[in-house]
């Protein structure tokens, strides 16, 4: 029982040295945790940071609109032939699939748009809509492709499905596919983009 009493004494007395010196440690963690949370605080007023805080409260017609203008985005990149802009708004892995059955990949369409073989009088989408499904948007529409590959002119409308998955860093545009061109006499109605 001696031993006993004198083991619980020697524990409470590391115990208490433990406590002597921790309050140095507990100061450092609380001011780490301090850090922490200015930085996370701050991170919605630097230039280019993620507002995690603002990444999970995001409502759905905030998403639709970020997501809607976001393709938008992308079509007038691609009417300019912007690659820079197509670059960041295209993941790595993305992949279109056409009406015709070929697939292009992220780094097809940058060098279809560095080289200039497309130039185009209209890349304008009509009839958009977005559908949200969690960190999922679908876009679909209808698009007007008018201009000229290769100085050979083209003048088509196509439906088509771009799906956009949200990333640590944003949205990115990780899958699109197109339909086949329209008849003629169903895109004279939706030119008035």
């Amino acid at each position: 029982m001696q031993s006993t009493v004198g083991h619980f004494a020697a524990a409470k007395t590391h115990r208490e040295k433990e406590i002597e010196v921790n309050p140095l440690a507990l100061w450092l963690k609380v001011g780490v945790v301090a850090m922490l949370a200015l930085f996370v605080g701050m991170e919605d007023r630097l230039p280019g940071s993620v507002s995690f805080r603002d990444y999970t409260k995001a409502s759905a017609a905030d998403d639709r609109n970020l997501v809607a203008a976001l393709d938008a985005a992308y079509q007038s990149a691609v009417k300019k032939n912007d690659a820079s802009t197509m670059d960041r708004i295209l993941a790595d892995d993305f992949t279109l699939v056409t009406g015709s059955g070929k697939t292009y990949t992220k780094a097809d369409l940058l060098e279809e748009a560095r080289n200039g073989r497309f130039v185009y009088e209209h890349q304008e989408d009509s009839a958009q809509m977005v559908r949200i499904w969690g960190d999922t948007a679908v876009v679909t529409a209808k698009l007007w492709e008018k201009g000229a590959q290769d100085g050979k002119p083209f003048d088509y409308t196509v439906w088509f499905s771009d799906t956009y998955v949200r990333t640590a860093t944003g949205w990115r545009y990780v899958f699109g596919q197109s339909s086949l061109p329209l008849p003629k006499a169903s895109q004279q109605t939706d030119k008035s983009c």
